[in-house]
């Protein structure tokens, strides 16, 4: 039987829950982000209420209360821990060096990998620790 990640429990071959915890750190993740503010017509709102405005005019717009609906996308910018440096670094390290740093291989693989296809990742407080005396910022 396949393993799952943290948070998960596996009910069969094909099918895999939230645990209690796993649902308390994804529903707290995604009130961490609804509760971020992002500047709408001139203003300063939180993601939720911004939402919930874009709803309502689209209500709006659907009853006919309204016959044009001004669907303007509010700038968001996703704060990245894996700055261009990060990312450079951690292609060029070989493992001995990483060993060395006390991170594991599987550490290492996934950081390449997400850095090789783009894609963005975290770094736990350890990792930010230790490549801080690497002298990455």
């Amino acid at each position: 039987m396949l393993s799952c990640p943290a948070g998960f429990e596996r009910k069969s071959e094909c099918s895999a829950f939230l645990r209690v915890a796993g649902t308390r750190n994804v529903t707290g993740e995604v009130n961490r982000w609804f509760n971020k503010t992002v500047p709408y017509l001139g203003k300063e709102y939180p993601w939720h209420y911004v939402m919930l405005l874009k709803a309502r005019e689209l209500a709006h717009y659907l009853i006919g209360k309204k016959t044009m609906s001004a669907f303007v996308t509010p700038m968001y910018t996703v704060e990245r821990q894996d700055s261009d440096e990060i990312r450079q670094k951690i292609l060029n390290v070989p493992y001995a060096e990483w060993k060395k740093m006390g991170f594991s291989k599987g550490t290492l693989h996934y950081m390449k990998q997400n850095t090789k296809n783009g894609k963005s990742f975290t770094l736990n407080k350890h990792v930010r620790e230790r490549l801080a005396e690497w002298g990455v910022p």
